[in-house]
């Protein structure tokens, strides 16, 4: 064969390559996953795309959840905004109010003729993100609870036992001042104090967050989470920080890096962060268990509630996009792909068959305490006070929560006055998102 037949092959072959590639519908989808969660991500994105080769996810780290809202509201505006963005669950009243903006995944799927099946996602997870009458507004995706987490080793140097978590609150004191004792440099300290020291705690002890079903039953909802038993619980946590029982360290997930260098001896925190966790502390270290109680509020706990985000498809893409899209987020909630991404990070399988997988695997059995967030989260059938909160101007309602609590972490207010006036604040923040969406 001669030397201008191989060269015009070669050519033709580069054409045909260029071309395929020229062919394949590239699909922007902004998330807010940094670190060993963002590894995750992209090993799940770079799977996806060499699956099958008509699509190509960009998956492109925007920074925190509100930074990653917050840009893709402004982009959409703009008419330049990605077909797929992550939203935390704080943003769910936000985008279901975003008329136009938002292509929901029923629809998606069924215009696309995507095979779903909404009775294959677990309830919980399921019922956050849809309406009133049972339509998957946005794809589950890192879906989370808190747990309780802590540290064998100094455990161990405390006196305690490393093998029985502190079940209650008055137990969790107990054990803090054992490890400030042994020279531990904190006791106990929490990511998201909002979401899991007022949100879940009262999931937990089945106390209303806000009236009509925490937001779920309509937009005239009003804030009531200064009830006596957060006001005891935030109360007792202030006294804390003064032998370093608790330490603040900041918001959102901050806090676990004390944890992670070793001088916290116990944090509440993200089903999310045992990923984290047991890749620094290394997983023999490393015990997982359910939120503590107070039995004084409660007998027994009664459910957590889920954080996390999802993934929600925007309206304003070439018509090109939208089958990728849809066949994206049928490889997201497949078992295998689920059963990976739950057992790689913490975060809960969002659909059954993933949970079986899981466990059939023995994955569970390998790695003790992986399914405590599922068993929290469907510990009893939930209520109107325990199926989650669904609020408008959540993410600025949090904001008032964590400066007021901050407030009380630093000594300038009492439980009582903080929250009193975080309820006053946010309850203004509610009137204003409901006077804008009437």
């Amino acid at each position: 064969m001669s030397r201008i037949m191989l060269s015009s092959i070669a050519a033709v072959a580069v054409l045909a390559s260029a071309q395929g590639a020229a062919a394949q519908t590239e699909i922007q989808w902004w998330h807010a996953m940094g670190g060993a969660l963002g590894e995750a991500v992209a090993k799940m994105t770079d799977q996806f795309n060499k699956s099958q080769s008509e699509y190509k996810i960009n998956a492109v780290y925007k920074g925190s959840y509100p930074e990653t809202l917050t840009a893709a509201i402004a982009a959409f505006r703009a008419k330049q905004g990605p077909a797929i963005v992550q939203v935390f669950e704080v943003g769910t009243a936000t985008m279901m109010a975003a008329k136009g903006a938002v292509y929901p995944t029923y629809q998606l799927m069924a215009d696309e003729k995507e095979p779903f099946d909404p009775k294959g996602f677990i309830g919980p997870v399921y019922g956050y993100y849809s309406t009133t009458d049972g339509k998957l507004l946005s794809m589950p995706f890192n879906s989370s609870t808190p747990v309780f987490y802590w540290n064998k080793d100094l455990f161990k140097k405390a006196g305690l036992d490393p093998e029985k978590p502190p079940q209650t609150w008055p137990e969790v004191g107990e054990a803090a001042k054992k490890l400030v004792a042994s020279g531990a440099k904190c006791g106990l300290t929490s990511e998201w104090q909002t979401w899991i020291l007022l949100e879940n705690f009262g999931a937990w002890h089945d106390l209303p967050f806000a009236t009509k079903s925490n937001g779920f039953g309509g937009l005239d909802t009003q804030l009531v989470f200064n009830d006596a038993p957060r006001i005891k619980l935030i109360s007792m946590l202030q006294e804390w920080t003064k032998d370093k029982r608790f330490v603040y360290g900041g918001r959102e997930g901050k806090p676990t890096a004390m944890m992670n260098a070793g001088d916290c001896g116990m944090e509440l925190a993200s089903s999310g962060t045992a990923s984290t966790l047991l890749k620094t502390l290394k997983p023999e270290n490393v015990g997982i268990a359910m939120m503590p109680y107070d039995p004084s509020v409660r007998a027994k706990p009664q459910n957590s509630i889920i954080g996390g985000a999802t993934l929600w498809t925007l309206q304003g893409r070439p018509k090109a996009e939208y089958k990728g899209v849809a066949k994206f987020l049928s490889y997201v909630s497949s078992p295998a792909v689920a059963a990976k991404w739950h057992q790689d990070t913490g975060y809960v399988p969002i659909t059954y068959a993933a949970a079986k997988l899981t466990e059939e695997s023995g994955f569970y059995k390998n790695n003790p305490g992986r399914d405590i967030a599922v068993k929290e989260l469907t510990l009893n059938p939930p209520t109107a006070n325990t199926k989650g909160l669904r609020l408008g101007n959540f993410i600025q309602i949090r904001d008032i929560e964590d400066s007021e609590l901050e407030a009380v972490w630093s000594g300038q207010k009492d439980a009582k006055t903080a929250l009193d006036e975080a309820v006053k604040r946010g309850n203004e923040q509610l009137r204003k998102f409901e006077a804008a969406n009437k």
